[in-house]
């Protein structure tokens, strides 16, 4: 068995593993901010939904020539996941949200 990590050399995986690393704290430190705990049973269909439309997003983003480093793609998840939670009913307080303008106005633009 070959213990070399031919994956871990290629440079989009690098990237993308970036970009989920990224995602996944922005998101622990977003669901602590909103009370949300990590062991919530709504959070797989909230994550679920948030992972359709961050899919829609992020594709839209790069069409725009944004969000293509993995800070931004975590933005966008996160407005992903909290407009997913917003409809399901869980208040998002004011200031939990990154600033990030830009990004907002596209993510609005997906969703609506």
């Amino acid at each position: 068995m070959n213990d070399n990590d031919t994956w871990g050399r290629d440079p989009q995986v690098r990237y993308l593993r970036g970009v989920f690393a990224a995602i996944e704290k922005a998101q622990k430190g977003f669901l602590e901010t909103v009370g949300v705990s990590p062991d919530d049973e709504r959070l797989r269909r909230l994550r679920e939904t948030a992972l359709k439309l961050f899919e829609r997003s992020w594709t839209f983003a790069a069409q725009r020539g944004l969000g293509g480093d993995e800070n931004s793609a975590a933005v966008i998840y996160i407005f992903c996941l909290a407009g997913a939670m917003s409809t399901r009913g869980i208040d998002i307080p004011q200031g939990s949200l990154p600033t990030a303008p830009e990004l907002k106005k596209l993510v609005d633009e997906v969703l609506s």
